[in-house]
């Protein structure tokens, strides 16, 4: 389990920071980067749970905050498997198990939801706002773990964790807006005089 005594170790200082295999990097690598990025959405997860969803159901809203606690546990996972860079070494990895569960709970959301006909735009409740901004972030973390994997191979499972995240929240988003009904959807050339 881990233990923290000490905050500031003050080891950074300097621009550098320590991986799970004690090897030190620095602060602006592309792992150490990628790592910030996956801790960006997990903050912005936590304003998500925090935010109202009036337009929904007890049972629905419930729902959406156990699952999205439990993605801020899962993110903690891909942190622990970013610093450890040598997949060959012991340590936690992100499994199959849990992209199975996000392909899970993407059926799930979607049973709720009808079909599109125009493509969404961010808004509508302030809960479905919010995990928009979750599902850009999600996609501008996946991004990072690419051009990561590009130079150093990657557990598999990251990527696709990843590839399935954004579409999770997107649907998350929709059912935060009264399943669907309060989407506000995109009106080509609308404004186009």
């Amino acid at each position: 389990m881990v233990q923290l005594t000490c905050i500031a170790t003050r080891g950074g200082d300097l621009g550098n920071t320590s991986l799970g295999n004690g090897k030190r990097v620095s602060k602006n690598s592309l792992r150490i980067n990628t790592i910030g990025s996956v801790d960006e959405l997990n903050s912005l997860i936590g304003v998500a749970i925090a935010t109202e969803g009036n337009a929904l159901s007890t049972e629905l809203i419930t729902s959406l905050r156990t699952d999205l606690k439990a993605l801020q546990n899962d993110l903690f996972d891909v942190g622990a498997d970013l610093c450890m860079p040598d997949q060959d070494q012991a340590g936690l990895r992100i499994s199959s198990h849990q992209v199975h569960r996000l392909d899970e709970e993407l059926e799930r959301y979607n049973a709720h939801l009808n079909p599109l006909k125009s493509f969404v735009l961010p808004g509508g409740t302030a809960l479905a706002a919010q995990l928009h901004v979750c599902r850009t972030v999600a996609r501008h973390a996946e991004r990072h773990l690419v051009a990561l994997n590009e130079s150093e191979p990657l557990n598999p499972e990251l990527l696709r964790y990843f590839n399935r995240l954004s579409d999770v929240f997107f649907v998350m988003a929709r059912v935060a807006n009264d399943k669907g009904r309060l989407d506000v959807l995109w009106e080509p050339g609308k404004h186009h005089s």
